[in-house]
């Protein structure tokens, strides 16, 4: 596995992609889980922004899905250079300067969208970035994933208290961040906040991160441009800074999450199950919410990562 996943890192992306294509699909029609998900929440997706029925094509996410895996192929063993001469245009680097220029640190922010581990590297080879990650469920990829996601600027935590600990004294000395805003926190992380409608359990930490320690909060995704074409880097600060209210400032970071999609819907990663209800978490707003088990969705330990 671990010869022919360095294989895959080194063909060109858009062979990578054809063959990510055909995982995509046999992923597909393999997991009944899997395809559940991912129909559920696009359909739910699609039923919030009032996209008529015939827009509904699963054919997209299924496709996008399985590149998201083979590219991590290339996002972990492909040279620096290479990951970088990836990215064909970078929208927002002012935002990034301005906040350097005030010598503030920054918190970077992507969810499950596009490419984001070719976007952090991208932005860990130009500045020195702390990254919060989960170990994959996969063994064999994590010496992979470690050595990837390890050069250049770029260092790990991981998601414990021990790795918030670290992204707080990072932070306190200057440096950056990096953390994921729609994964799915631990019982007394989060708050019950909609996501696209529906309640979701949602992440207290970015906010009260950014609070506590003056940094500047920067969303930011890496599209997938056409037939292998490379990617086009996204960067954004919120629309207004975070409320003191935990629950305001939850609504505000998933609005956030939302508006990034809809620039890109077709590569989030909806078979992730975002609206799970971990367990000895309290009952949400709904009940037609899965509760969490071992068999969440974890096709590629892509959702378990910074």
């Amino acid at each position: 596995m671990t010869v022919l996943f360095r294989l895959l890192g080194n063909m060109p992306l858009r062979f990578n992609h054809a063959i990510g294509a055909l995982l995509g699909f046999i992923a597909w029609w393999l997991s009944k889980r899997h395809r559940t998900l991912s129909r559920q929440n696009w359909a739910l997706f699609n039923e919030s922004l009032g996209t008529p029925l015939a827009a509904r094509n699963s054919t997209a996410i299924m496709v996008e899905q399985g590149r998201g895996i083979s590219e991590l192929a290339i996002a972990w063993t492909a040279p620096i250079e290479k990951l970088c001469a990836l990215v064909k245009q970078c929208d927002g680097w002012e935002h990034l300067e301005a906040a350097r220029n005030a010598k503030r640190p920054i918190i970077f922010v992507t969810p499950h969208l596009g490419c984001y581990d070719i976007a952090g590297r991208y932005l860990a080879s130009r500045l020195p970035v702390t990254a919060l990650y989960r170990a994959p469920k996969q063994k064999w990829l994590e010496p992979i994933m470690q050595a990837g996601r390890m050069r250049g600027g770029a260092s790990m935590a991981s998601a414990d208290a021990g790795g918030v600990r670290a992204l707080l004294k990072t932070l306190k000395s200057g440096g950056n961040i990096l953390m994921l805003p729609d994964q799915v926190p631990g019982v007394g992380d989060g708050l019950w906040v909609p996501f696209f409608g529906k309640p979701a359990y949602t992440m207290t930490l970015l906010p009260r991160l950014a609070e506590s320690t003056n940094a500047v909060v920067l969303f930011f995704f890496a599209e997938r441009l056409p037939k292998g074409g490379g990617y086009h880097l996204h960067i954004e600060p919120p629309a207004a800074p975070f409320s003191a209210d935990k629950m305001t400032a939850a609504r505000q970071m998933n609005a956030m999450v939302e508006a990034l999609i809809v620039k890109a819907p077709t590569q989030y990663l909806w078979g992730y199950n975002r609206y799970k209800q971990p367990t000895g978490a309290p009952l949400p707003p709904s009940t037609n919410i899965d509760t969490d088990t071992d068999t969440d969705n974890n096709m590629d330990g892509r959702h378990e990562k910074s």
